[in-house]
């Protein structure tokens, strides 16, 4: 597609990638999953997570695109189903942090526990920590619902996804690389199991929430 084709739609893109970036922001499941990544088993585990999440936003990226978000959006036992699945998820991860405990730190002060978590375990946890999320479920329904045009060509709406996901994964590198740094490593692994408890209330809190609205 030539750059002119582009043009019409830059108004658009602006606006779906602005109310993007905000909801990037905003903490949630997938800061937590990152930060924890990055403290308890280092920069690579947490870059590796960063890029779990950003592939893990590809999964609604191609049910919008396929027409599937338009059908979870007037069937309302579909949409149901998808969140009573990802409130499972979340409150599964919830009670994962809430029973968090310090780690033994090495000779170094840093986690010692980096090799017996493989970056393919990290990855599969970012996925599915955003993959699962019903928060981006209804992100999803919203932006394409009022913000994308039906008129807007697939392969833009294509290339708006391919931009989220990229946007997704690289501020959580950021994020990792910045939990990762030996100073910070070693502050958090001293009082960082009650951030992760704390996140993993506001996580299970969010899927009562979303299991009370059923």
């Amino acid at each position: 597609m030539e750059i002119a084709d582009w043009t019409p739609y830059r108004g658009e893109f602006l606006a779906l990638a602005g109310l993007h970036f905000l909801a990037v922001l905003a903490p949630g499941a997938d800061f937590a999953i990152t930060v924890r990544q990055s403290v308890r088993y280092g920069r690579w585990a947490g870059v590796a997570t960063a890029l779990g999440i950003g592939c893990g936003i590809s999964v609604h990226v191609v049910y919008t695109l396929l027409g599937l978000a338009a059908l979870l959006h007037t069937t309302p036992w579909m949409m149901t189903l998808a969140r009573v699945l990802g409130a499972g998820y979340l409150l599964y991860l919830g009670i994962g942090l809430l029973r968090s405990h310090a780690p033994a730190p090495s000779s170094d002060g840093l986690p010692a526990t980096e090799a017996a978590h493989s970056r393919w375990q990290a990855f599969r946890a970012g996925f599915l920590t955003n993959a699962t999320n019903p928060k981006a479920t209804l992100f999803f329904l919203a932006v394409f619902t009022t913000i994308v045009s039906p008129a807007t060509p697939l392969p833009v709406q294509a290339a708006y996804g391919v931009w989220m996901c990229a946007v997704n994964a690289t501020w959580f590198m950021l994020v990792a690389l910045l939990f990762s740094q030996p100073q910070v490593q070693r502050t958090f692994l001293a009082v960082g199991y009650q951030f992760e408890r704390a996140m993993g209330v506001f996580i299970v809190l969010l899927a009562v929430r979303l299991g009370w609205s059923f």
